[in-house]
């Protein structure tokens, strides 16, 4: 079992990835700790940072407990802020697991496999900078190809492709 201060790390790191407000319940099931020992750590949390000195703080809503920026430090959040990146649809995301797992990948040979026109697709992936146009394939018609991008690892928290996940041949 972990001491009392790697819980509360474990707690904060929880908190802080979430980035959504998670229940008392949730929080205690994964730190394995009964809800009484979580709730009292989290209120050790409430009073630390909303020590000065801190430009977060944990709160409490309805839905759960949360990190969020102190009211007096928006502004400065505010002017770095990127805006949210729109979701994926379905669509894209089986598109760029394609491109991912067979690049360099022609539109065509995408198309062979989702079975669909991919043109749209590729244009919206590639004006998001997720995928990139990487020359053209030595075959009549001299068709372009397709690559993933620097930008597409960021997003999926990879540092290069042998990061991606692989499908178990002995299973």
């Amino acid at each position: 079992m972990l001491a009392r201060d790697e819980i509360k790390a474990a707690i904060e790191a929880m908190l802080f990835a979430s980035g959504e407000p998670l229940p008392l319940e949730e929080i205690a099931r994964v730190v394995g700790i009964p809800v009484e020992d979580t709730n009292g750590i989290l209120n050790e949390l409430v009073l630390e940072y909303n020590k000065s000195g801190h430009g977060i703080q944990v709160v409490e809503a309805a839905a759960g407990y949360s990190l969020c920026t102190k009211d007096t430090y928006y502004q400065f959040v505010k002017a770095v802020r990127r805006r949210p990146a729109k979701k994926l649809s379905q669509a894209a995301l089986e598109t760029l697991a394609i491109i991912a797992y067979q690049q360099p990948v022609t539109r065509a040979e995408i198309e062979a496999i989702r079975g669909v026109r991919a043109e749209r697709m590729l244009n919206s992936l590639l004006a998001r900078g997720l995928i990139a146009e990487a020359g053209r394939k030595e075959v009549p018609g001299r068709p372009v190809l397709y690559v993933t991008t620097p930008e597409f690892l960021k997003l999926f928290g990879m540092t290069g492709l042998t990061d991606l996940p692989r499908e178990d041949k002995e299973a």
